[in-house]
C-alpha cells in the first residue's frame, strides 16, 4: 500500500500530464470565488443605480417636454332608431356627443439653457447629475379648421378650446405656469384624469382669438429641476430648439442628433442647435379623439457623469478567468523548465491572491477614482505574488520573470478597458502576442517525459 501512494504521489510530482491536470482543476475551482466577486460587482452596481434614483426623484427626474397643444372640443351626432310601444312606431333619435381634436403647432422654438450644480449630489459615496432648466418655448399655432376632417366650425365649441402641456416631471416644476396665446394670459394647472397624466392645461381662451382666421401665437417660460435627461418632441411642423449648458460631458440621444456644426463643447459646457421638420418624422398635425404617446420621437441630451467606475469594473473583472489562467500557466512552465516542485497549495494561494485583486479594484475605486484604485490593486497584488513566488521558486531569476509578466498583463488589460473602438483589435493582437511568447517559450520542453 505504501509502495502504491508513494508511485502515485512521485507521478504527480514528475508528471507533465498529472501537473497539468492538478493545475487545471485549481483553476476552474478558482472560477467560483471569481465568480462571486464579479456577484459582488453587480449588486454594487444596482445599489448605486437604486440611490441615484432616489436622489433624482427627490429632485426631480428626467425631462421630456411636448407642448403646447390646442385642445378643440366638437359636437358629434349619432342617430339611433328606437322604438314606440304606445304608437307602434319607430322614432329616429339623434344623440350629441362630445369628442376632442388635438391640434399641434406649425412653428416651435425652444431656447433651453440646463444648468447643472457645480458639484453632482451626493448621498455617501454615490452621485448624480442634476440640473435647473430655464426654457421659453413659442410659436404659432395655424388658425382652428377642421373642415379636412368633416368638422364644420357650427360644431365646433369655441368657448370650450383650451391649451395643452405635457411634461415628464410636474415635480421638478419650479415656477407659475402661464401660457400667452394671442392677447390671452392663461394660468396652466395639472388636470387629474388617466388620459391627461403629466399634463398641465389652461382654462378655455376667448372665442376670438379661437376664431381667428389667422395664424395664432403663444410664448411660455417653464423653469424645472430636472436629473440625468432632457428632451423635446418635436411637435411642430418646423421645430427648432437651441439649448446650451454648463455640464461638459453631453451624449446627445434620441430620434435627431443636433444639425451639423452646431455642436460646441468644451470644459465650460456645451452648446447644440436641432431642427426638426414634419418631412422627418411619421405623425400628422392633427389628431382626433386622443393624443398618442409620441415619445418615441423624442430627442435631446443627456447629462453623464463620464466615468462608471462600476462599468470599468464588470469589464476587468470579464478578464479574471484570463488573467489567473495565464499566471498560473507560468507557475506550471516555471515549474516543468527549473524542476522545482509547486505544491497544489500553492498555486490555490497564488489564484486567491489574483482574486483578491478584484475586490480591492471594486472596494477602493468607491472612493477614489479607477486609475489609482486599478494601481493600488495591482502594485499590493504584483508585490505579494512576487515575494510569495520568491519563497516557493528560490533565487531571483523567476520571481523577477512572474513580476514582468504579471505587471504586462495588468497593464495590458488596463489599456483594453480604457478603449472602444479599438478593444477587440488590441486584444485580439495581445492574446496572439502571448500565445507566441508562451510557444516559444515551451518550445524545449520535453513533453514526452512522463518520468
Amino acid at each position: 500500500m505504501e509502495t502504491k501512494r508513494n508511485k502515485f504521489g512521485n507521478w504527480l510530482r514528475n508528471s507533465i500530464t498529472a501537473r497539468m491536470l492538478v493545475v487545471g482543476f485549481l483553476l476552474l475551482v478558482l472560477l467560483i470565488p471569481l465568480e462571486y466577486v464579479q456577484s459582488l460587482i453587480n449588486e454594487r452596481a444596482l445599489r448605486q443605480a437604486e440611490v441615484v434614483q432616489e436622489i433624482n426623484e427627490k429632485w426631480g427626474n428626467e425631462v421630456v417636454l411636448s407642448g403646447p397643444i390646442l385642445k378643440v372640443p366638437y359636437k358629434t351626432y349619432k342617430e339611433e332608431r328606437i322604438f314606440i310601444q304606445e304608437t307602434k312606431t319607430y322614432q329616429t333619435v339623434t344623440e350629441t356627443i362630445v369628442k376632442t381634436a388635438y391640434l399641434l403647432p406649425d412653428d416651435l422654438l425652444i431656447d433651453a439653457e440646463a444648468n447643472s450644480k457645480k458639484e453632482p449630489l451626493k448621498r455617501g459615496m454615490y452621485e448624480s447629475v442634476v440640473y435647473t432648466a430655464a426654457m421659453d418655448i413659442s410659436g404659432n399655432f395655424p388658425a382652428i379648421d377642421l373642415s379636412a376632417s368633416n368638422i364644420t366650425p357650427e360644431d365646433i365649441l369655441w368657448d370650450k378650446v383650451s391649451v395643452l402641456i405635457k411634461t415628464s416631471n410636474l415635480k421638478g416644476i419650479k415656477n407659475t405656469m402661464e401660457v400667452s396665446i394671442g392677447l390671452d394670459r392663461l394660468e396652466m394647472a395639472p388636470k387629474f384624469s388617466q388620459d391627461y397624466l403629466n399634463t398641465l392645461e389652461s382654462v378655455a381662451i376667448t372665442e376670438e382669438i379661437a376664431k381667428s382666421s389667422e395664424a395664432i401665437p403663444f410664448n411660455f417660460s417653464m423653469k424645472v429641476n430636472g436629473s440625468a435627461r432632457l428632451q423635446f418632441i418635436p411637435i411642430g411642423k418646423e421645430t427648432k430648439v437651441a439649448m446650451k449648458s454648463n455640464w461638459p460631458s453631453p451624449s446627445f440621444n434620441g430620434e435627431y442628433l443636433p444639425m451639423d456644426g452646431s455642436r460646441e463643447i468644451s470644459e465650460d459646457g456645451f452648446k447644440a442647435q436641432w431642427e426638426v421638420y414634419q418631412i422627418n418624422r411619421q405623425f400628422e398635425q392633427v389628431f382626433l379623439g386622443s393624443l398618442p404617446n409620441l415619445t418615441g420621437f423624442a430627442f435631446g441630451v443627456n447629462l453623464i457623469i463620464p466615468v462608471d467606475e462600476y462599468a470599468k469594473s464588470q469589464r476587468t473583472a470579464k478578464y479574471g478567468f484570463m488573467v489567473i489562467g495565464l499566471t498560473l500557466l507560468v507557475f506550471l512552465l516555471i515549474q516543468l523548465v527549473s524542476k522545482l516542485y509547486i505544491h497544489p497549495f500553492q498555486y490555490v494561494m497564488i489564484g486567491l491572491a489574483l482574486v483578491m485583486f478584484y475586490t480591492l479594484l471594486i472596494s477602493i475605486s468607491e472612493h477614489s477614482s479607477f486609475l489609482k484604485a486599478y494601481l493600488i490593486a495591482a502594485v499590493s497584488v504584483l508585490g505579494l505574488i512576487t515575494i510569495y513566488s520568491r519563497a516557493i521558486l528560490k533565487g531571483f531569476k523567476f520571481p523577477l520573470l512572474v513580476c514582468t509578466s504579471l505587471a504586462s498583463l495588468y497593464g495590458f488589460i488596463y489599456v483594453i478597458i480604457q478603449l472602444e473602438n479599438y478593444a477587440l483589435l488590441v486584444g485580439s493582437i495581445g492574446l496572439f502576442v502571448i500565445l507566441a511568447i508562451i510557444m516559444f517559450a515551451s518550445r524545449k520542453i520535453d513533453w514526452g517525459n512522463e518520468s
